[in-house]
């Protein structure tokens, strides 16, 4: 069985649930990376700067919705500009605490979502997508 941790990348500017996420993954030994951006803008000009053979490209991407300067659905805008090989290789999932079946519904017609998780986050909820990665 192989190891290998994912790159994780968290994009919310609510500093209490990075913390804990962030926390969290560290804990439990989840990630080899975590890269921390509070809104769209700052994560889409890290992606652009990914180029470089030996850059850590997130494995998983986990976008709130609702943010300052660049919230997540202008951020999946511009995200789709952003070269198609360097995106298939980041899983990107909605981690919001919006309940309204329009923002669920717009999420899933999305390409590139693989999934809309609520918050607050569970650990099984994360465990689940990042334990596969790990034990392959």
């Amino acid at each position: 069985m192989k190891i290998k941790k994912p790159n994780i990348c968290i994009i919310d500017d609510d500093r209490v649930y990075v913390n804990l996420i962030s926390k969290i993954i560290q804990l439990r030994d989840l990630a080899q990376t975590i890269h921390i951006f509070k809104n769209g803008r700052d994560a889409l000009n890290y992606f652009s700067s990914l180029k470089n053979v030996n850059a850590k490209i997130p494995d998983y991407v986990f976008l709130d919705v609702n943010m300052p300067i660049m919230d997540g659905w202008q951020f999946f805008e511009e995200y789709a500009k952003i070269d198609k090989a360097l995106r298939s290789q980041m899983k990107l999932y909605i981690v919001s605490s919006s309940v309204d079946p329009r923002d669920i519904i717009k999420a899933k017609e999305l390409p590139d979502v693989n999934g809309y998780l609520l918050k607050p986050l569970r650990v099984v909820d994360l465990e689940g997508i990042l334990r596969p990665t790990i034990l392959t």
